[in-house]
């Protein structure tokens, strides 16, 4: 069962923020570089902004990525040292076994389904008998299953068309689904270009908005705390500069996604980015990670301690 970690005794004077020892940096030849995976999408864009908040004598790399599976991949192959990717994605390793935690948060809500404009699906319940896009393993498809449920469906109701969250919306516009259930920017590209309208944010489920979070692999938290410090005061400082500056957050997608301005506009309001990761969060994660299990997506549940607040805690604290 998931649980929030205590503290342990005597952790205090160890957990307190820290930036990599400059000394040590230099003794070992800086910069330090930290590989970061991201995907491209803009409730991941606070990596875009790690440069301006990064200590002396380290480097953050930032790599990006296409698919959840391809970030999370990469921190259990220690490919990168950290990633950001849809909490299924990290619960279906954990549950796997793999040596993944979750440290952080990174985006909550950031998810919409699209339906195209003037058909008749107007709610959950219109999507019987429909071609609907989903990403296998994704956060997305979690909540939409959860959501048809709740409405008396099931993904035998629907026809589940396999399509990336960067294809969805050409896929909504050539007319191969009816609708989708994707991750911003692709709901406001659709809603601003005309193409789709919305049917809903599917938020209304005991998950709550839980979307995207923040990872390691597990060596990386006993071998690097300090890194660990680092990255995620670095995190915490880029996500709280991004979410309090809109306009900021919106110029950095247009440059990183190549998207237009005016479909970003109506993505960010249902971007909420956050490193937050409390007694809520963890609950909301919990509620996830039985849904996945009744779905039979995971085997098991992740063992205790595949959630570790006690990072983000020490920050809090400070």
């Amino acid at each position: 069962m998931i649980r929030r970690r205590s503290l342990l005794a005597g952790l205090g004077a160890g957990l307190a923020l820290s930036p990599l020892s400059r000394r040590t940096a230099r003794a070992e030849g800086a910069p330090v570089t930290i590989r970061m995976g991201s995907l491209k999408l803009i409730h991941s864009i606070a990596p875009s902004f790690y440069e301006r908040f990064t200590p002396e004598n380290v480097r953050v790399e930032v790599v990006p990525f296409e698919s959840p599976t391809e970030c999370k991949n990469a921190v259990v192959t220690k490919s990168v040292d950290f990633g950001t990717f849809g909490l299924a994605s990290a619960m279906l390793g954990a549950a796997a076994g793999e040596p993944l935690v979750v440290i952080a948060s990174t985006c909550n809500r950031g998810m919409a389904v699209i339906a195209k404009k003037g058909s008749d699906i107007h709610a959950i319940k219109d999507l019987r008998g429909k071609r609907v896009a989903i990403w296998p393993g994704s956060t997305q498809e979690v909540f939409a299953l959860e959501r048809m449920r709740m409405e008396g469906l099931s993904v035998k109701d629907i026809t589940p068309v396999r399509i990336s969250f960067s294809e969805m919306h050409i896929a909504l516009a050539r007319g191969d689904v009816d609708a989708y259930v994707g991750a911003e920017p692709a709901p406001g590209v659709s809603l601003a270009s005309g193409v789709g309208q919305l049917v809903e944010y599917p938020y209304g489920t005991e998950m709550g908005s839980l979307n995207m979070v923040f990872g390691a692999h597990r060596d990386t938290l006993t071998e690097r705390p300090d890194m660990v410090r680092t990255m995620l005061d670095i995190h915490r400082k880029a996500t709280e500069f991004a979410a309090g500056n809109r306009e900021a957050m919106i110029a950095m997608a247009v440059a990183k996604l190549g998207q237009k301005r005016e479909a970003l506009e109506l993505s960010a309001p249902n971007v909420e980015l956050t490193w937050r990761l409390g007694p809520d969060e963890v609950r909301q994660a919990g509620a996830y990670a039985q849904h996945m299990l009744a779905l039979k997506q995971i085997k098991r549940l992740p063992e205790p301690g595949f959630i570790d607040t006690r990072f983000v805690d020490a920050m809090s604290r400070a």
